[in-house]
């Protein structure tokens, strides 16, 4: 399991953004999944359901990436825990509307099936979330 995470160095900025790929991705399957569970089994608008699954996917993301993504970075608000979720979690409700409005545009505007609309609305907003996240919180490496 070390060589896994050894695989990823936590100090270069390709080595965050895998990191942040595997978090995502485990942020992703819980979303995903309870996304699926509350449009199937619970029978939500897609929307609701959709919203359910990325506040989950949000927490799990904030602690992986505290704990492993971003451990070789300076946290701008490291001794201001509030500020520092706050603003983490403001960067994800930014990410959420994004992510609501495309899966309105590729269900409702373009007819797309809700499935893979929630894919490619995760892709984008992987992208802008790591982005964000990067430039306003994790920017400075620490000292060696």
């Amino acid at each position: 399991m070390k060589s896994l995470f050894n695989r990823f160095p936590r100090k270069s900025l390709l080595g965050q953004f895998l990191r942040y790929l595997v978090t995502g991705g485990l942020a992703f399957v819980v979303d995903f999944g309870l996304f699926a569970l509350c449009l199937y089994v619970f029978g939500w608008h897609y929307l609701l359901a959709n919203l359910v699954g990325l506040i989950a996917g949000l927490v799990l993301n904030y602690a992986l990436s505290i704990l492993w993504v971003f451990t070789a970075c300076k946290r701008t608000f490291e001794k201001k825990k509030v500020a520092e979720f706050t603003l983490f979690a403001l960067v994800g409700v930014a990410g959420v509307g994004i992510n609501q409005l495309l899966m309105y545009a590729m269900v409702d505007g373009f007819g797309l099936n809700e499935m893979l609309s929630k894919v490619v609305a995760a892709v984008l907003v992987l992208m802008w979330n790591f982005g964000a996240r990067k430039l306003m919180l994790f920017k400075k490496k620490k000292d060696v």
